[in-house]
């Protein structure tokens, strides 16, 4: 009786066994964005995407059969938050890695936390010093980013500024993180360029008129302007520009300018503006060959089916920084340091900015070359001739 009662006990067991499989472990990946906040407009589409590119992976069963759990934290655009988010992240959450922040500040105020806590950090924000440690001429250990970098975009402007016979600028930019570090790259890549700068004009993030510095670079009669911000304060200049009859004077703005919603903001005032941007904002116009067309497009799919809005350069840094961590879980698991290894020497990787080849000297992986220049004609983006 106990025998048969055993051996009935075992059967079971095996049942059990066999009818309940354990539950599959899933990757948690953490991402920090400004969602609210100051810089809602770069945060709200990253996070719409990072989210929309996880859901399409798990509704294909996921990474090796393990979904992907992405824990999403809004930093409000607030340096402290974005580094209790991080900490949490790391030592509560366990992520494998995290992507973001949305902005240049708040990913260099993190920078010490993923150093310390040695897990990836795959930034969203454009300051080439996110990347790049001035103390020891290298890139930090742990770091990375998407977005090409300020000084990539200032070597686009000036090759297109020496195209067009221009070398009499005038810079003016807003004195926060993503402004002073363009700055920076306005002014130490100048003489290499030939360029000569006559007037060096700041403004705060809250201003809302900044007639008086352009009037003072109307009277200096620079050939081209550059304005480094992002935000409501990009629009602003604009308008200031036009109202002041300076539209003979070419205007340039940074790659932070790549939003239609910008152009509509402008009323008509950006009309004829210059900036440098990334494929998928102009997947339409890229030839057919083009290494990047056939991603462009699909995300561009995607994206305005899934929210019904345009997309914008931000949602695509997110992609690409989402969909490295992917490539990385893909090949070598959740392992933190082997996800490290694998991003620093990931080559050819076709993302929405660029074709990435990262390297133990190169986290950012791009070139001049991601960008193309684009002019906004008729109310939308064309390619610069």
């Amino acid at each position: 009786m106990v025998k048969k009662s055993a051996t009935a006990l075992i059967a079971c067991l095996v049942i059990i066994g066999f009818s309940f499989q354990p539950a599959l472990a899933a990757y948690k990946v953490g991402a920090i964005f400004s969602v609210t906040g100051g810089a809602s407009f770069l945060g709200d589409p990253e996070k719409k995407t990072a989210q929309m590119v996880v859901d399409q992976i798990n509704g294909d069963g996921g990474i090796n059969g393990e979904k992907i759990e992405l824990i999403v934290y809004d930093d409000e655009t607030d340096p402290t938050k974005c580094n209790l988010h991080a900490k949490k992240l790391i030592t509560q959450d366990k992520v494998v890695a995290v992507i973001g922040p949305s902005v240049s500040g708040l990913s260099l105020a993190i920078i010490p936390v993923f150093e310390k806590f040695k897990t990836p950090l795959v930034s969203c924000a454009a300051s080439y010093k996110i990347v790049y440690n001035e103390k020891t001429g290298k890139p930090y250990k742990w770091v990375f980013k998407t977005p090409q970098s300020d000084s990539l975009a200032v070597e686009a402007i000036y090759t297109k500024m020496q195209s067009m016979g221009i070398n009499k600028i005038a810079v003016i930019t807003v004195t926060d993180g993503y402004g002073a570090s363009g700055r920076h790259e306005l002014l130490r890549l100048a003489q290499a360029y030939k360029m000569d700068i006559v007037a060096d004009e700041k403004y705060d993030p809250k201003d809302t008129d900044m007639t008086a510095q352009l009037t003072k670079i109307k009277g200096l009669a620079p050939q081209a302007i550059v304005n480094w911000s992002v935000g409501p304060t990009q629009v602003t200049v604009l308008r200031n520009w036009r109202d002041l009859g300076m539209t003979s004077i070419t205007f340039f703005q940074s790659h932070g300018f790549g939003s239609r919603k910008n152009i509509e903001l402008a009323a008509g005032a950006a009309e004829g503006v210059l900036c440098p941007l990334g494929a998928c904002n102009i997947a339409d116009l890229l030839p057919e060959g083009h290494p990047q067309k056939q991603v462009t497009m699909a995300y561009q799919k995607s994206y305005t089916e899934t929210y019904n809005e345009p997309l914008s350069s931000f949602g695509g840094h997110a992609w690409d920084a989402i969909q490295l961590v992917v490539d990385a879980l893909k090949a070598v698991g959740g392992d933190r340091a082997k996800i490290r290894d694998y991003l620093e020497n990931k080559k050819g990787f076709v993302g929405q900015h660029g074709v990435f080849n990262f390297s133990p000297e190169d986290h950012n992986g791009l070139t001049k070359e991601a960008f193309q220049m684009v002019v906004v004609k008729d109310g939308d983006w064309a390619l610069a001739e």
